[in-house]
């Protein structure tokens, strides 16, 4: 049974940092390319970040966050993180890391899902 669970959510002030982590269980981890998305009140969900299997290979952001957020993993601990710097208030939202089924990018599809954390920025 695959499992994916986040956690380092919290409330923080604007301009401050949070780093999430997901660990992942009962997937080939170390082969799974993996994504992090949000979803803001009353808004779909949207991708944020995501990296190849290989760790130290490629990366996407969103526009929203380039030069803000910083996606990383670590095969042997089976965990993916998103290091969220400089924070705003539109950040607000509950993130999702998910494993990849399809796509890249904007166009990553998931096929399994953790039940995300809360990250709220007060300004």
């Amino acid at each position: 049974q695959v499992q994916l669970v986040e956690s380092g959510g919290g409330l923080v002030q604007a301009g401050g940092s949070l780093r999430l982590s997901c660990v992942a269980s009962g997937l080939a981890f170390s082969v799974t390319t993996m994504g992090w998305f949000r979803q803001a009140p009353g808004k779909e969900r949207e991708f944020v970040a995501c990296i190849n299997w290989d760790g130290g290979g490629a990366t996407d952001y969103a526009d929203s966050v380039k030069g803000r957020f910083i996606i990383s993993r670590d095969n042997v601990k089976k965990t993916v993180y998103l290091q969220m710097n400089s924070l705003k208030a539109e950040d607000t939202a509950v993130y999702y890391c998910a494993s990849r089924r399809t796509g890249w990018g904007p166009t990553f599809s998931g096929n399994y899902w953790g039940r995300g954390s809360q990250v709220t920025v007060s300004s």
